[in-house]
């Protein structure tokens, strides 16, 4: 009885995790399309500070060192919006997939980005 207990408590914490901080303006996938081999490519991902209070990107960690991220480190006041710059070297021929993973300041769960494309000769 304890353990049905236990997992329709842990599943109902599970159904009220507290909303994103964040609302992304753009969309949370960038398809490069074809990029020439050998050169870095940037994209900015634009988002909206939707909670009450002000928050700071504690950290973005990229899946690759192919990928760096460049970010405002200031607080992001309620209802303003920022942006966080990721660029693509573009070192391996073909297909690639790549994600970011942002920190927010007061919320569990990293917000995850995408990058995608085709490296051509």
């Amino acid at each position: 009885m304890k353990l049905i207990i236990s997992a329709i408590l842990a599943f109902s914490l599970f159904l009220s995790a507290p909303p994103s901080k964040v609302e992304w303006l753009s969309p949370k996938t960038h398809d490069f399309g074809e990029i020439r081999h050998k050169t870095e490519i940037t994209h900015h991902f634009t988002f909206k500070n939707t909670s009450g209070t002000p928050f700071v990107i504690d950290n973005v960690r990229t899946s690759c060192g192919c990928t760096a991220a460049d970010w405002q480190e200031d607080p992001i006041l309620p209802d303003s919006t920022a942006s966080i710059e990721i660029t693509y070297d573009a070192h391996d021929l073909g297909y690639f997939r790549k994600y970011v993973k942002v920190f927010v300041s007061g919320q569990r769960k990293a917000e995850k980005l995408y990058l995608e494309g085709d490296v051509v000769p």
